[in-house]
Formats: C-alpha cells, structure tokens, sequence
C-alpha cells in the first residue's frame, strides 16, 4: 500500500508531532507483527512526502521495551519509506557532548535484552550485515540539515549505547560505557536499527542530548531534567527535520537498499508461501518463485 512517503520519521520521546507538517492522510495499517505504535501520519514537509509515527504511541503509553518495533518498520516500508530518520532522547557518557545539543551516532551497542529483533526466523533465515547500522550517506544529510537549522551544536559520529530501561542507568554501568568509549545513551535504537536493515531502509538518528547519564557531577538524569530540555530543544528539530526533507534524496553507496541481496539463506523454495506473505514488502523482491509448501 506504498503512497510515496519516501522519507519516514520515527518521533521519540517529546516528539509526538511535526509543527508546520500539511497532513494529507492519517494510517493505522495492521501488519503481521501487530499493529503499529500510533498512526502513521502522512503529509509534506519541506516539499517532500513525508510519513510520521510517534514511537510511544499517543501520550506517551508505550515504554522502550514495549514498543512495537517490527510493526511500525513493517508499516513503513509497505508506505514505501525508504528513508527512515529515528529522532531520540539521550543521555551524554562524553563531557563534549553536552545537553542541549545533538548527536548524529555513526555506530551502535546493544545492551537489550528482552526484545524481538527481526522479521526472520520461524521459516526463513536472514543474516544481514550490522556493521555500519546507520546509513553514512543519510547520516551526513541529517549533520547538514542540523548544522543549517540550528545553533545548538552537532556531534557528528559516536557510538550510542541502547539500554533495556526502563530505568536509567547505575553509575557503575554508565562509568563502564564511559569506558568503551561511547557517546550517548537510549533505550531505543535497538531494535529498530536492526529491522531496518532488514527492511533495506537508510536508517539515521538524530538524537537530542538532554542529560548527562549518572557520571557527571552535575545534576543526575530524571524525567523533569529530560522533559525541561526537550521542550527546550524542540522548535530546532522541527527546523532540523524540515531541512532534511527539503534535501534531494542522496546516493546510498553502503547497500542498506540491497541487504537481503546475499542475507537470506533460506532457500526461496523452501520457504513456505505463508512466511512469504508474513515477510510482505520486507523481503517480497526475492520471492523469486512461488513456494510448493
């Protein structure tokens, strides 16, 4: 049911609408994987069509962990997104990544541990690359967008940390991270990096830094901190978000659009014609013949 939205945005938390966004169609597609966390809003943007979900679902209802993950990728990538920009909160482990900036992540680690994180499986066996999880080319595009409709300062590249949650971090774990090097912290990259990759979408994250984790000396993160500066932040991501639907869609040289080209291992006439249909637009370009069973 594709309506040519090729640029999708995942809004997180404080981002429940795009101000200056002309709604044309209002969705809630059910999909095999349940149905999506909130309706899927389609309009224009800067010129571009431009399809809109809120993570948390309406009024914030969902937790990190509860987010239904395969269903709003599956819901996208049917509406022929094949961009996908997750805007984020998250916590800096980095004294230069201050609040009240962003953070344009080029690499991932997942700390999740209770979450379904592919389409495949249960018929069909996928082994798609992770290495890079964010689009270089789409992320480039968004540090662009960011540095010319905003001065509050952008990090481009750094490894995002995503947590179970729903709690926040101890200080033991966020000195670790620290550790490793990582840049930010979240709860929700993971999975949604992942089914992307699967659904052959240029995946990028703008993520708004609201707090300084448990490590700084200064105030501990807490939701009043988070909200005060999100609502602080939120006329910029606005700005941000209609710059980069105004770009021209960029040349993707990383192969996020051909994932699955040598991923699925599954032989095509080995999957039954039900698992097909269960994979729908994810992977329906390799269903090169029709199964027997």
């Amino acid at each position: 049911m594709s309506v040519g939205a090729e640029l999708g945005i995942v809004g997180g938390s404080g981002l429940y609408e795009l101000p200056g966004f002309e709604q044309a169609a209002t969705l809630r597609p059910d999909t095999p994987y349940g149905v999506p966390s909130s309706d899927i809003v389609v309009g224009t943007l800067g010129g571009r069509s431009v399809a809109f979900i809120a993570r948390h679902g309406a009024g914030h209802r969902l937790a990190p962990h509860e987010v239904p993950y395969a269903a709003n990728i599956y819901a996208l990538k049917s509406l022929g997104v094949t961009r996908l920009l997750s805007v984020s909160a998250v916590g800096s482990l980095q004294e230069q990544v201050a609040p009240r900036t962003f953070c344009v992540p080029d690499n991932l680690i997942d700390r999740t541990v209770a979450r379904e994180r592919s389409f495949f499986g249960n018929g069909a066996v996928a082994h798609v690359s992770l290495a890079d999880p964010f689009c270089p080319a789409f992320s480039a595009q968004v540090v662009e967008a960011a540095l010319s409709a905003s001065e509050l300062g952008v990090t481009a590249g750094g490894t995002y940390v995503c947590i179970e949650g729903p709690q926040f971090s101890t200080r033991a774990e966020s000195e670790l991270f620290r550790g490793w090097g990582a840049s930010v912290i979240g709860m929700t990259a993971f999975p949604e990096a992942r089914l992307a990759r699967e659904a052959e979408l240029c995946y990028a994250c703008l993520a708004m830094v609201t707090d300084y984790d448990v490590w700084h000396t200064e105030e501990d993160v807490s939701v009043e901190l988070v909200v005060a500066n999100l609502l602080a932040m939120a006329s910029d991501v606005a700005g941000i978000v209609a710059a980069l639907a105004s770009l021209d869609s960029h040349t993707c040289d990383a192969g996020c659009g051909h994932a699955l080209d040598d991923a699925i291992i599954t032989a095509p006439e080995a999957i039954a014609k039900d698992v097909w249909e269960r994979l729908g637009p994810v992977a329906e370009r390799y269903r090169h013949e029709r199964p027997t069973a």
